[in-house]
């Protein structure tokens, strides 16, 4: 049975020292989302972190229009559905047209707004009228402050229960994560779009690939994953996007080790101190050793 978005949002609100939010990012069949869940679920239930399953069933902007985008919207909430009921997860996926709200809201527990369409309005207000918990991710054309205004058009649609996702494209700001904290919600950060996003071709065009049949794909600085979550972690997020990592357990023990040594010293979120700049060096050379490099086989898992 789904638990009521209340108690859901209030248990991520809650949750120490993050909650997780991993996916493939997009449906690409339903054995190998079912497949992705149980590992996944697997790490969490171990280490005893919250866990909400993310997957999209239409990648409605992929850099190329030749890319393979996702299985559709029937067919995706139905693979959505089947992971609710075997591993007893809630799940979250992304809507990019009004009218798809309604058909989304009676199977996902968490609706998520794309960072290009963060300002639409009539977007923001059908999701928030499902009464499902409202993620919306950053423009990476916004400030932070942008994610207030964003915010209160969910809350005035009746909706309570909205967070707020930074999105790290080009530029990694870890004070935008304080910032976004003004918009009185949960605060989580997909910190694998640090490196892969679809502005960083225009700094690195190595970042952009052709594919088979003509299509491009957004590359990344996969090595750049540890420095971007441990960051993240340290500074007092409250949930991070995570891809199925080959050595998600190691990197996941990491980030707890760093977020309760950081409540140690006294960085306790969202209450971030002034004295952050000397606390924040301290709190992570206690578990990664100052510049030690945390080499681990960040490949994606493959059974």
């Amino acid at each position: 049975m789904d638990a009521p978005p209340v108690a859901l949002f209030d248990s991520l609100k809650a949750a120490q020292p993050f909650f997780l939010l991993a996916r493939p990012n997009v449906i690409e069949s339903e054995e190998h989302v079912m497949k992705m869940a149980k590992h996944i679920k697997g790490i969490t239930t171990k280490l005893g972190i919250p866990l909400v399953f993310k997957s999209s069933f239409d990648k409605a902007n992929r850099t190329s229009s030749k890319s393979f985008r996702g299985p559709g919207l029937e067919e995706g909430l139905k693979i959505l559905e089947k992971v609710k009921a075997t591993y007893d997860l809630p799940v979250v996926t992304d809507v990019h047209e009004s009218h798809q709200c309604q058909s989304v809201g009676r199977v996902a527990d968490i609706i998520q707004i794309p960072a290009f369409l963060c300002r639409q309005t009539d977007l923001l207000v059908a999701a928030a009228k499902t009464g499902k918990i409202i993620n919306v991710k950053k423009g990476q054309f916004c400030a932070p402050s942008v994610m207030i205004n964003s915010a209160e058009k969910i809350r005035l649609a009746g909706n309570p229960n909205v967070m707020v996702c930074e999105r790290d494209d080009l530029i990694v700001d870890p004070r935008n994560i304080e910032w976004l904290r003004e918009a009185n919600c949960p605060v989580a950060i997909d910190r694998v779009l640090c490196i892969s996003g679809s502005f960083c071709f225009q700094v690195n065009p190595k970042l952009i690939s052709e594919l088979d049949g003509g299509s491009v794909a957004s590359g990344g600085l996969r090595e750049l994953i540890p420095c971007i979550a441990r960051t993240s972690v340290a500074v007092g997020v409250d949930g991070i996007f995570m891809e199925p990592l080959r050595n998600l357990e190691e990197l996941l023990e990491e980030l707890i080790a760093i977020a309760v040594s950081s409540t140690s010293v006294g960085i306790l979120k969202p209450n971030i101190h002034a004295n952050l700049s000397f606390f924040f060096p301290l709190c992570v050379n206690r578990v990664t050793k100052g510049k030690q490099q945390f080499k681990i086989d960040l490949t994606p898992f493959k059974e």
